[in-house]
């Protein structure tokens, strides 16, 4: 296997990982996400329709061939590691490492596809 496929799949892996932790918190403890949505003013209904944007995203990753939907679960992934990124800045929480390493994790699986995949 060459350089390349080890870093995509280690990279999506990871950020795989991090999604699905981070909609599992949306699920199973939502009590404490809905208060820290609250914390940075976004609305509480964003809260399952972001874990389901998640789940689709990572699907089109793993599963679909189809670039465009691939280049737009990226897209959403991009958006949304930077502006939590940005959220967790604004309202001093200290909680914005995970956006970081999310954000880095985007970009090097959205790199390392295009080298697999031209």
């Amino acid at each position: 296997m060459n350089k390349n496929k080890i870093i995509f799949y280690v990279s999506t892996g990871l950020l795989t990982l991090l999604m699905l932790f981070s909609v599992s918190m949306y699920v199973f403890n939502n009590p404490e996400i809905v208060k820290a949505f609250q914390g940075m003013g976004y609305p509480t209904y964003l809260i399952y329709p972001l874990a389901t944007a998640k789940v689709l995203g990572l699907v089109a990753l793993w599963f679909i061939s189809n670039k465009s939907l691939k280049e737009w679960a990226y897209a959403g992934f991009f958006f949304n590691t930077l502006l939590a990124f940005f959220a967790h800045v604004m309202i001093g929480d200290g909680q914005q490492m995970g956006a970081v390493i999310g954000f880095v994790l985007v970009i090097v699986s959205y790199i390392s596809s295009k080298k697999i995949n031209g």
